[in-house]
């Protein structure tokens, strides 16, 4: 059964870009976007990316923290920090991606005539009581922190 806004966002612990545990659990009281990407340094996941970057004094003002999750692993995270100067944290959820798969961002996916399993770009918000206030399964990458801002009425 797919997530429904109003849900109780899928409780995680992942490790950050420094191998260090995040738990959404630890952000209860806080706004929270969750976006899960396919890859780091990509193109669409690296416009994804630099759109959050780019509105990040708008998340901060709000205080809403940013998680992005894809299965690359800690170190890549850190590169791609690095090289696209990223202020937010990008969590690891490595292959099977039991979070991803607990929101439904997991799944069977086509490219160019082959099908496999892979992240699906999908962005959620969590209120600060931990329930979904948003839920975006239709992104687009260059815009999807604009839309955000947009749908929550703080742009």
């Amino acid at each position: 059964m797919a997530l429904q806004i109003g849900d109780p966002a899928p409780e995680f612990t992942l490790p950050d870009q420094d191998g260090n545990p995040v738990s959404l659990s630890q952000l209860k009281g806080k706004r929270v976007v969750i976006y899960f990407y396919p890859k780091d340094d990509t193109p669409g996941c690296t416009k994804e990316a630099c759109n959050f970057r780019d509105q990040w004094s708008a998340f901060e003002n709000h205080a809403i923290t940013v998680l992005g999750i894809s299965k690359d692993a800690a170190g890549s995270h850190a590169k791609f920090i690095a090289k696209y100067s990223l202020p937010f944290t990008l969590l690891s959820d490595a292959e099977p991606c039991p979070v991803a798969a607990a929101y439904g961002s997991y799944g069977l996916k086509k490219f160019m005539g082959k099908e496999y399993m892979g992240m699906m770009r999908h962005t959620f918000v969590v209120d600060g009581e931990g329930r979904l206030e948003k839920i975006f399964t239709k992104v687009k990458a260059e815009t999807m922190a604009d839309d955000i801002l947009s749908e929550l009425g703080l742009a």
